[in-house]
């Protein structure tokens, strides 16, 4: 059975971007660059207060002007994707870790190519960081999304991007069970 979902579509400076939230609108279920998708195109559909706040706080982000997300999300993902996700929210801004320290955070040191693969499935790249996971010997590893887009957005949290924020903001996330991450 397919799951319905409410969407809008919008230009940012890592090209067009569709954000997804559930039928009901109360969870933020993915992230998408319409590039990725093949150029697909999904409707418009900017009535959605959860969607219009997503859309404002991703531009405010990128341009440099928030720290962190304040929006209840909610992606799909195995009992370890959510697990590894879980771990992402605590990366503070403008800091990373390698895909080894988050598999030592989950406490499973051998788990480090698990991790790496489960940042690549991430539904809801940049609201969950997969971005500051980097390899182990500094250089950026992968992205599903493009290393450009991982560089810019490494570099903006790094203060290059005409970054305007100060200080590191505390990530909290709201979860379906109700407790922050």
């Amino acid at each position: 059975m397919e799951q319905a979902f409410r969407e809008i579509v919008f230009e940012t400076v890592l090209g067009p971007v569709a954000l997804f939230c559930d039928s009901e609108e109360k969870w933020l279920k993915k992230l998408v660059f319409v590039a990725e998708e093949g150029g697909r195109m999904f409707s418009f559909s900017s009535k959605v207060p959860l969607l219009k706040e997503a859309k404002k706080q991703l531009l405010d982000y990128l341009a440099g002007k928030c720290t962190h997300f304040d929006l209840p999300l909610l992606p799909e993902g195995s009992p370890f994707q959510q697990r590894v996700w879980e771990a992402l929210l605590t990366i503070p801004y403008g800091e990373t870790r390698s895909y080894k320290d988050i598999a030592l955070a989950l406490g499973q040191p051998g788990a480090s190519r698990a991790v790496g693969n489960a940042n690549g499935r991430n539904p809801l790249p940049l609201f969950i960081p997969c971005h500051r996971v980097i390899a182990s010997d500094g250089s950026p590893g992968g992205y599903r999304s493009g290393l450009f887009r991982k560089g810019f957005l490494l570099d903006l949290e790094a203060g290059s991007r005409s970054l305007r924020t100060v200080g590191i903001a505390t990530v909290e996330r709201k979860t379906r069970a109700g407790y922050a991450v």
